[in-house]
């Protein structure tokens, strides 16, 4: 491990310490109650306890965060190589599809869970709404960003438009894809929590968002600190394992993954 490798994780590692460190301090100097704030002595003894539940609700909650990733991913490219076919089409549809986007999905989500009766079909449309648009406005970006030099060649040599944009729109709009995917990673939880929040829907099949207002309404603070920590690591996760995903697919040839020299 280089130097500049131990540094960027030493850093960050002291930054966190040294904060929990004073944030214990803080709590036992002043003899804060746990149900206002918990130390993190007692945040890390109730995920200690709770773990196992509260590790079964976050699972919950992130099967719905892959599927609604995943349909972001594949309904998000197929509406962005619609709307790159013609300046038209992109805008007529896209004005809307910025409306879908900046709607806010509390103001949403009562409509859809009323209009759909399965539960996890409307929590997926919820999470849905707030990931697509990265994966749509970052890929139609790309599509349109394609060497207007080679597309001048493209049409010289005959190149159908199906051609043109297997061959040299799609593979200038990866970079592009891949980093929306890695933004809709972490909208999607945002977008899966969001919706049970306003679902609050509880028994064992309830997801982590459900255990937070429980534990809310509980005054059980340590467990709703336990819980929004076991939110935060997912995140990052998803995040981090998104853009290794990125960097393999694109390190033999894009400028944006392959290693630079020291």
């Amino acid at each position: 491990m280089t130097r500049d490798r131990i540094v960027g994780v030493a850093a960050p590692t002291l930054v966190a310490l040294a904060f929990l460190a004073l944030w214990e301090a803080v709590v036992r100097a002043n003899a804060i109650p746990p149900y206002i704030l918990p130390g993190p002595v007692r945040v890390a003894e109730t995920l200690w306890t709770d773990g196992p539940s509260l590790a079964g609700a976050l699972w919950v909650t992130l099967k719905t965060t892959f599927a609604a990733l995943a349909a972001a991913t594949a309904l998000g490219l197929a509406i962005a190589m619609v709307l790159a076919q013609s300046r038209l089409i992109e805008r007529s549809f896209y004005p809307y599809l910025v409306v879908l986007q900046v709607t806010p999905i509390v103001a949403i989500a009562p409509l859809i869970i009323i209009w759909v009766d399965d539960v996890f079909a409307s929590l997926l449309i919820c999470a849905w709404i707030v990931a697509f648009f990265p994966v749509v406005a970052n890929t139609t970006l790309g599509l349109n960003s394609a060497d207007a030099g080679l597309a001048e060649l493209f049409r010289l040599y005959g190149a159908t438009r199906w051609q043109a944009l297997a061959l040299l729109r799609l593979p200038t709009a990866l970079p592009y894809f891949l980093a929306g995917v890695r933004i809709s990673g972490g909208l999607a939880l945002i977008g899966a929590v969001v919706a049970e929040f306003v679902a609050g829907s509880g028994g064992t099949a309830s997801g982590l968002a459900f255990r937070i207002l429980e534990s809310g309404y509980r005054l059980q603070t340590a467990r709703l600190f336990a819980a929004l920590l076991l939110l935060s690591v997912a995140g990052i996760a998803i995040h981090a394992a998104l853009g290794l995903c990125a960097r393999l697919i694109l390190r033999r040839w894009h400028e944006s993954a392959v290693a630079k020299e020291p």
